[in-house]
């Protein structure tokens, strides 16, 4: 597959809307910004120490006809000074820059990090996890190396080109305007070339890349390959992909082969032809000496080597306000209305009454398909509601709106009497508790996730939430107990010890109202009975509000809500509704049970 590269980073047009959007990055330097104003003054005593060295080459080298030593070892020590002084200014220059932009960028990756995890999940159901990896990792790494790097050498590099131009003048019009009519042409015509070139080498690189593809397909299917005798074809695509990788390479050889004769040709000749009309120039009279010759030469060469390097620092500077307009795009989005720093002694305890009034919802992403349609039921405290229905019904999106994840269209959904919008949003999830059907635990130890539901418990809370949730036999049984690391996502455990660990969790948060999400439609029978015994503690004392695919698992429910086509069309025990002449559940009990 084709890896996402920093150099793929889309360009951003160079406006002065584009501009004041990317200065806004230095509202995140805070106390820093001196630093980058005190790198430039350091950047502008570079420039002019380089814009030196040739002018006092140029003197040294006259010492030469004019025979004098001391005026020699005058200028070569004044050299040796000059290199000190730019070795001084430089490393100065980059430290205060590097300072100044890893601060800057620390202070934005954060912020983009707190933001993203406050932004509501109707943001997530509309973009990408790999997209909002991209903006952390390769448009921030682009304003990395662009505010350490780019922005302070192409400063450099203008004023190279300003101040060598200025210099050239003074030492001879005519010589000036001569190398201003090949040398900079020259040199934007090696860059475009080059450019050109690079674009040639990524081909082949994707190339490679699409054949990389075909070998690890194969070799992961291998079985289909086989039982479908299919080694012929497999062997063929990989020969085809190979025969274009090496036609593109050699015609990228080919240009590369140009590339190198125009720069030794065009580039070189340009040197040649500057110092031949100088020369003509200085027999003539119209130039000083040969020491004037030496320093235009060396400008030239100063010049076109800035010529060169300012066309790809500008395509930089492109990205780099891109990936800024990129970045701010997201720390702009909206957050919900969470507290910075919530402690779970401040959390207002909730009794656990919950009232759906006439709730109609439809997802942002989809706004035309009405998800629920006045949906009505009651929950009262301690009681099991169980939620039954067919695949697409909107069991789940009852959960969700619950959480308040996403706004309802209509209606009204209340939490002991109180609206939930009229709630604190921390101290309305705070009381709510949910047991997924696909467990997500994070990379870290077991006590680490089973604290998750409250960073602040003690180890023998931990270990009784453990032991309630039908956890402690299997924990005591790793060699690291409660310092056993999960792996990433929970791989390390099976379905129905991640599932455990989850209910530890909820246990551990002690919420009033519990969300039960298809908690044991993916386990094997033994981890179901240890499980449903462990959601049975769970429940106890708590408002429950069960999702579910197994109806042997909610038989005991107070009341079960049969949901079609995002309506309530059944309500009441297993017991009435198996009793309804042609219902959804009767149906849906007759199917279960006569397949198990």
């Amino acid at each position: 597959m084709a890896r996402f590269q920093e150099n793929d980073l889309p360009k951003a047009k160079l406006d002065s809307n584009s501009i004041q959007k990317a200065l806004k990055i230095f509202k995140y330097g805070k106390n820093h910004k001196w630093k980058f104003f005190l790198g430039l003054i350091f950047l502008l005593l570079t420039s002019a120490t380089a814009l030196a060295f040739p002018k006092l080459m140029g003197m040294l080298v006259d010492c030469v006809t004019n025979k004098n030593l001391a005026r020699a070892n005058e200028i070569a020590v004044g050299l040796m000074g000059i290199l000190v002084l730019q070795a001084i200014f430089s490393f100065f220059r980059i430290s205060l820059f590097v300072n100044f932009t890893e601060n800057s960028l620390s202070n934005i990756r954060f912020a983009l990090y707190e933001n993203l995890v406050k932004l509501p999940m109707s943001f997530y159901s509309q973009k990408r996890v790999g997209e909002l990896n991209s903006r952390i990792s390769a448009d921030i790494s682009q304003l990395q190396d662009t505010f350490t790097t780019t922005i302070a050498e192409f400063l450099r590099q203008l004023i190279l080109i300003i101040g060598g131009f200025v210099i050239l003048g003074n030492i001879s019009p005519k010589l000036t305007l001569m190398m201003l009519a090949i040398v900079p042409i020259v040199a934007v015509a090696a860059v475009v070339f080059g450019r050109f070139i690079r674009k040639y080498g990524k081909k082949t690189q994707d190339k490679v890349a699409e054949s990389q593809v075909i070998v690890e397909e194969t070799l992961q299917g291998i079985s289909n390959v086989k039982a479908f005798a299919n080694e012929w074809y497999e062997i063929q695509r990989y020969k085809n992909k190979i025969k274009e990788i090496v036609k593109i390479a050699i015609k990228g050889g080919q240009y590369r082969g140009y590339f190198a004769s125009f720069i030794i040709l065009c580039l070189f000749g340009c040197v040649v032809a500057v110092v031949w009309y100088g020369i003509t120039l200085t027999i003539k009279g119209e130039v000083e000496g040969v020491g004037d010759l030496i320093s235009f030469v060396l400008y030239t060469t100063f010049i076109g080597a800035s010529f060169g390097g300012i066309a790809e620092m500008y395509a930089q500077i492109q990205k780099a306000v891109g990936a800024t307009e990129r970045v701010f795009e997201l720390l702009e989005e909206t957050p919900e209305d969470i507290k910075a720093s919530p402690k779970a002694s401040s959390l207002e305890k909730i009794k656990g009454n919950v009232s759906f009034n006439n709730v109609a919802f439809s997802y942002p992403s989809r706004k035309e398909v009405q998800v629920l349609k006045e949906v009505n039921f009651k929950a009262e405290f301690g009681q099991k509601i169980a939620i039954v229905g067919p695949s697409g019904a909107g069991k789940s999106t009852i959960s969700s709106l619950l959480l308040r994840f996403y706004d309802i269209t209509s209606g009204e959904i209340l939490v002991d009497g109180k609206n939930i919008y009229d709630y604190d949003l921390e101290n309305l999830r705070g009381n709510m508790s949910i047991v997924p059907q696909d467990v997500i635990l994070f990379g870290g130890t077991i006590r680490e996730n089973i604290a998750y539901g409250k960073p602040d418990a003690t180890n023998e809370e931990i270990m009784l939430a453990a032991k309630q949730a039908n956890a402690l036999n299997f924990v005591e049984g790793f060699p690291e107990k409660f310092e056993t690391l999960v792996g990433e996502r929970g791989v390390k455990l099976s379905g129905g010890q991640r599932q455990r660990i989850a209910i530890a969790r909820a246990l551990l948060k002690n919420p009033s109202i519990l969300i039960l999400d298809e908690a044991t439609s993916s386990l094997d029978s033994e981890s179901e009975k240890l499980v449903q015994e462990a959601l049975e503690v769970l429940m106890e004392g708590r408002t429950s509000i069960i999702i579910a695919h197994r109806l042997s698992t909610i038989r005991n429910a107070d009341k079960i809500l049969v949901l079609d086509n995002g309506k309530i069309t059944e309500e009441g025990t297993h017991q009435e509704l198996i009793n309804l002449e042609n219902g959804i559940y009767k149906n849906l009990s007759n199917l279960q049970f006569s397949n198990s």
